[in-house]
């Protein structure tokens, strides 16, 4: 199947970023994507106000999934992204919903929040505490990550054991010194953890990275954006995973039991 990551600079307006989506899910859609993965807090983003996504929240029912979820209907594409949900006065939480068909048919509320180099998520956003669902896109199981669960192998394993075949990943992966080789050394060990291909969108501008990947199950970058608006395309393939699975059969080699994972 067709998979795409989509990026771009979030602006402080929710319905630019809206429109921003909308443009996104129809070009996939034009060349025959299955999957769409797009960036990590899209109802908006401020450089001088890092509490903006906070305080921009907005229910699952608001108008930027309003919009969002119009589009959806107009294609059979799967699209994933994660906006902030308010959950008591002054929070939030970060949330991935994955659309179809002009419904959400998964959501999961990050586990892992970003409280490292000097930020701290977790003093406006409220933590998940369940292990996300597997969907399913063209027969192909698609395991759901945000951001920083990049950094925690047992995030991925776990739902690898559960039989998951891709993972997406919405992410705002913030620049400073040794971040960029970070993110291109975790999206290739997370595939090699888990012989999972990776479908990752990063957000671009100017404190983001962008450089969305899509990483197939043995490392390799498939595909690969740099820093502005950019949609990249890569085909995954459950024959070509099968055999990489047989020729690396990690997962049923393990001698560890499965990670509890809360």
């Amino acid at each position: 199947m067709r998979v795409a990551a989509g990026q771009f600079a979030v602006t402080p307006d929710w319905p630019t970023n809206a429109r921003t989506c909308v443009l996104l899910m129809q070009q996939a859609a034009e060349q025959q994507t299955s999957l769409l993965v797009l960036p990590e807090a899209l109802l908006a983003r401020d450089d001088n106000d890092p509490d903006m996504s906070v305080k921009s929240a907005q229910e699952l029912d608001g108008g930027f999934l309003t919009l969002l979820r119009d589009e959806s209907r107009r294609n059979a594409m799967t699209t994933v992204l994660t906006v902030h949900v308010p959950t008591r006065e002054g929070r939030a939480a970060n949330t991935l919903v994955a659309l179809r068909g002009g419904e959400i048919i998964a959501q999961y509320q990050k586990l892992h929040l970003y409280d490292a180099f000097s930020i701290q998520e977790s003093k406006r956003v409220d933590a998940g505490t369940v292990l996300p669902p597997l969907i399913e896109v063209d027969g192909m199981k698609v395991g759901l990550m945000t951001c920083y669960d990049l950094r925690f192998p047992e995030m991925a394993l776990a739902q690898a054991l559960q039989g998951a075949e891709v993972l997406v990943l919405p992410t705002a992966w913030v620049r400073g010194p040794l971040k960029e080789h970070h993110w291109a050394t975790l999206l290739a060990a997370r595939s090699l953890d888990t012989t999972c291909y990776i479908v990752a969108a990063g957000e671009c501008g100017n404190k983001n990275i962008g450089q969305s990947r899509i990483v197939d199950p043995l490392g390799v970058t498939l595909a690969g954006a740099g820093c502005s608006q950019q949609l990249i395309y890569a085909d995954v393939s459950r024959a070509i995973l099968q055999q990489i699975r047989a020729q690396l059969p990690v997962l049923n080699n393990r001698r560890f039991a499965p990670p509890q994972i809360m």
